[in-house]
């Protein structure tokens, strides 16, 4: 049991996830580092598709990433995606 702002929680608290590495690789995946050490690769190609990462396509506007607040980001931090999911759907690197 745990408590955070003032509310009891069951179970233990779970780190944040956050990126301290980020590099693009071809065919829109991302290469990430975490703060628990660990690195993975996150494939694009499925979420392209969609209005918010559409601009994505673009190699060149998806080489632009970087991290702000560990987070990657792209386009002055108009478009980004959250570490949780690059770490639960990412492969191990």
């Amino acid at each position: 049991m745990y408590i955070k702002d003032g509310i009891v929680y069951a179970g233990n608290t779970s780190p944040e996830i956050r990126i301290c590495g980020v590099r693009p690789l071809d065919g829109h995946r991302l290469w990430v580092r975490f703060n628990n050490g660990e690195a993975k690769i996150y494939d694009f190609s499925h979420l392209l598709e969609r209005p918010a990462f559409a601009p994505l396509k673009n190699e060149t506007v998806f080489k632009d990433v970087y991290i702000d607040y560990g987070v990657p980001v792209w386009q002055d931090g108009e478009i980004d995606i959250a570490p949780e999911e690059l770490y639960e759907n990412g492969t191990p690197a």
